[in-house]
Formats: structure tokens, sequence, C-alpha cells
């Protein structure tokens, strides 16, 4: 597996570290318990990691120098992935491996892989996770994706073997907008861990983590402007506004970087606390940074409402998990959270970049107590059909019958999403 931009073991919430970085370490894992050795390769971008990091028994997390050991601007690493290529190829001659079939994540994984290719000459499959044109008509001020990756994604659709999508829509969009062959696009959502996440008790995960007894609106994600965190803080603003000050929701927010010595905020966090202080609900709003996997049960175990507001997403893995653990959300009713989010029974959908529609989903689910628990119960049940023992088999059955030489039709889950 190749994801050149960032680590699968990078801490969750930081920059560029969240559902994919979860999707490719806990695939390896799951490919692991049935017997299939994984390496895994992404791109230095520090002096200290070790090259060779196992996740488990049989796959391994490789880390390859190309560029500078440093944090580099996603679309400047592309100038780096000949040498990334290359010297993946040279460590499989010097580890003495030889792989069956590549799988790359990400645009310019996509692109390294095509270039290994000519190394190894095997099957490639690719999964994009976001696709740029789809981030660009929301992106709204912020910075827009590139032109280069505009063509690129463009141009794997065409030369990989297999393309993973992880939604009907996604698929409709590669085929109508991409001009991808419909026969080379096979339908497989990224699973979760249902083992891991799976309802709790809420004051036990509260008194964990020194959370009060009052309703909690929890959000989990990267700073991104496409994860609408500006709706989000002005639909809690207006939220707050309608409870007494005694009884107003706190939102908990989980993700970001906090200063160093603990004390303040990181750069890409700062924004949102000025924000919230413009907003006046400064002393609402809990910001605990970025959370280990382990520990994002007993923050979704905690909260009464989950928040997704996302403006895209490619499925919402973070709906996902909440889900699993009985948590039910308010998400936005955009890209994979339209078919991961089972609209009145595990949550609501709401019109994407409407502060007024999200808040007021959120108060129907913190002010009825007999809907919260319906949709528990629903959100537990939609969530279980994406389990990774159905994810995983389907994946490598995917991989098995490239490797054999078949092409087209070869699988799509989904009826997963049929409901």
């Amino acid at each position: 597996m190749l994801t050149v931009h960032t680590s699968p073991v990078a801490t969750l919430g930081s920059r560029d570290a969240g559902g994919l970085n979860v999707h490719v370490r806990e695939l390896a894992r799951q490919f692991d318990a049935i017997g299939v050795d994984v390496d895994i390769f992404t791109r230095r971008s520090d002096p200290v990691t070790p090259e060779i990091q196992h996740i488990s028994p049989r796959a391994r997390v490789v880390t390859i120098d190309a560029g500078p050991p440093a944090e580099v601007f996603k679309d400047d690493i592309f100038c780096y992935l000949p040498e990334f290529s290359s010297e993946v190829a040279l460590f499989s001659l010097r580890d003495g491996v030889r792989y069956d079939i590549i799988h790359s994540h990400y645009w310019l994984s996509g692109w390294a892989a095509h270039l290994l290719r000519r190394y190894w000459n095997v099957p490639v499959v690719h999964t994009f996770h976001t696709l740029a044109h789809l981030k660009n008509a929301v992106a709204g001020s912020s910075r827009p994706e590139s032109v280069m990756r505009l063509q690129v994604e463009r141009r794997l659709v065409d030369i990989v073997d297999t393309v993973i999508a992880p939604n009907p829509d996604e698929r409709a969009e590669l085929v109508w907008r991409l001009g991808g062959n419909n026969a080379n696009i096979c339908t497989i959502p990224p699973g979760i861990d249902l083992d891991l996440f799976t309802p709790r008790d809420a004051h036990v995960a509260r008194r964990k983590l020194g959370l009060p007894e009052r309703p909690l609106v929890l959000f989990v994600g990267r700073i991104d402007a496409v994860k609408g965190i500006d709706t989000l803080l002005d639909a809690f603003a207006a939220l707050v506004r309608t409870y007494a000050p005694e009884e107003s929701p706190l939102l908990v927010f989980v993700g970001g970087s906090l200063a160093d010595n603990g004390n303040g905020f990181g750069d890409d966090l700062q924004p949102v606390v000025t924000r919230a202080e413009e907003l006046g609900i400064r002393d609402n709003v809990l910001f605990r940074g970025s959370a280990p996997q382990e520990l994002l049960p007993d923050y979704y175990a905690a909260a009464t409402v989950g928040a997704v507001p996302s403006r895209y997403e490619s499925f919402g893995l973070v709906a996902v998990e909440a889900m699993a653990c009985g948590l039910p959300v308010v998400a936005s009713r955009a890209g994979g959270l339209k078919f991961t989010v089972d609209d009145e029974v595990s949550g609501l959908l709401v019109h994407p970049s409407d502060p007024k529609a999200l808040a007021d989903g959120l108060r129907r689910i913190i002010d009825n107590p007999g809907l919260r628990a319906s949709m528990q119960v629903g959100a537990r049940q939609t969530a279980i059909r994406f389990s990774w023992q159905a994810i995983a088999p389907a994946m490598l059955n995917l991989y098995e019958r490239l490797v054999e030489g078949e092409r087209g039709d070869l699988c799509c889950l989904g009826e997963i999403y049929a409901s």
C-alpha cells in the first residue's frame, strides 16, 4: 500500500491525518488477521521516525526518504514521486520482497503506483478518498485544489486497473465527470472495528474524560474548510442562545493541535478558538486537541449528540464510528454521509452550510429523550453494515481476482447502502 503524503500511524486530527490514515492502518491489520502480508510505504516528513514500524505481526509501515525530511505542501510532494518510487523499488530488492499487488491511497500515491508498476508489473488498485473537483465545488474562500491534481485524478481513472469508490455517488462521479470505465470501478466502503466502537456507559466515560453532566455536542475531525467548522460554530452559538445559561450545552471539540507546553493552541486550532471568542461562546466550547483512536469511543459514549457538518465527505468515518457507539449524529446531506447516516433512524441529515438547520437538528435530539433513545438503537444497527468482517474479505477477493488476471465487473458492495 502507498500513502505518500501521510503516515497511517500519524496522530489523528493533526495535519492531514484523519479517516484515510485509520482506513489504511485498519485494513492492513485486517489482512494480517487472514494471513496477508502488507507493507505500507509513506514519505519521511521528519528526521526521527524509524524506517520500519510494525503495526501488527504481518503489517509494516516503511518510511521512505524522498525530498526533505520535513512537512511539505502536498502539491510540492509531486516532484518527489520519482525519487519515492525508486526508493520503494530499491527497498523491495534489499528486503527480498516480491509484491503481488499495489493499493494506492490519495492522488499522489496513485501516481507513485503508476511509476512503480514499471518495476514490478503488478495490478494497481486505487482509492482517491477525496476528489478535487468535488472539494473545489464547496471550497468557498479556501484555497482550491490545484489544476495538477485535477489532471492527475482524471488520468489515474484511465491507467489503474481498478478504482475503489466508497459510495454510489462517487462511483457515478468517476464515470460521468472523470470518464472512468464503469466496469473498472468497484464500490467498497471503508470498514470500522465494531469491537472498539461499541456502546459504553456515558457516566463512566464522562468521569474518565473529566466532562460535566451537561448536554454535550461532539465534533471530531481535522481543521479543514470542508469539515464545516464555521457552520458548526455559528450553529452552536445560535443553539446556546435558546437555553438558560445554567442549562446550555457544551461543545466538545476533538481535533487540531494544542501548544507544546499544554497552555494555548496550535496554529491550526487558534483561528477556531478566536472565532468562538468572537461569537461569545468560548466558555461553552471545550477544545481537547487531537485524541488517539483508542480514546474516541469514550468521547462518543460521553456525548449527547454528534455533529458532522462537513461540506464534503467521501464516506464519513467519524459519523459511522459515532453511530457504532450508539451516538445519534446530525450530519450534512453531502457526499458519503447521505449513504452512511440513515435519516430519522440513526440521526438527522440537514442541508450543508446551513447553521440554522444544524442548530435545529441538534436541539431536536438534545430536547427529545425518546427520539434520542430510539436513534441510539438505530445508530448501532446502521453502523453494523460497515463491519470489517464484510469489508476486508470483499477487498481481498478483489485483489485475488486481479492477481489472477481478471478484469472488469469484479465486485460491488453497493448493496450495503440499500435501506
